[in-house]
């Protein structure tokens, strides 16, 4: 089912941000591949200016679902590589095709901005549909190469390792009180 035209995506705002690590933290909470930390990371990439973009899901007035775009390094030198992650949707409002309309958003605002192209770390049959791929040559170390994705923008796939921002590195140990 997808959602009804009341869903619209839109920047974040800065009255969001309590609302954005809300959902985040509530999406993953029952993740077995999720560390709890990501509505921290997502707050770290805000704070060292590395939100690229941030897109909200509104449904009449509440916030129901978020993605985040940052910037990523790779070995080779490559530049305007981004990845795409954190995406958050309510537990309540998932199945409903929200986290899709964000992704299809946040990679259209990408293209738009100029990136060439984008990584993510996710399930390959749900990032798949997006025109995401793994490919030899491109990974992320300690990471199952079919989970590490690439959407080319242009022509050229660069060859390297991929590094996230360090705000991806937080663990538990590292966590505020």
């Amino acid at each position: 089912m997808y959602p009804d035209a009341s869903v619209t995506i839109r920047l974040e705002r800065v009255a969001d941000t309590d609302a954005i690590a809300r959902i985040i933290e509530a999406a993953f909470q029952g993740a077995r591949h999720s560390s709890r930390t990501e509505h921290f990371i997502v707050g770290a990439l805000r704070r060292c200016n590395q939100l690229t973009i941030s897109l909200v899901a509104d449904e009449g007035e509440a916030i129901v679902g978020h993605v985040a775009i940052s910037p990523v390094t790779i070995s080779s030198g490559a530049t305007g590589w981004y990845g795409l992650g954190p995406l958050a949707v309510l537990p309540r409002h998932q199945s409903r095709g929200i986290g899709s309309m964000l992704t299809q958003a946040a990679l259209a605002e990408l293209r738009r901005r100029g990136g060439v192209g984008c990584v993510v770390l996710g399930d390959p049959r749900y990032y798949g549909r997006f025109g995401f791929e793994a490919h030899p040559g491109l990974e992320l170390p300690g990471v199952p190469a079919g989970y590490f994705q690439a959407l080319v923008f242009g022509d050229e796939l660069p060859v390297g390792r991929v590094r996230y921002h360090p705000a991806f590195d937080v663990s538990s140990e590292t966590l505020p009180d």
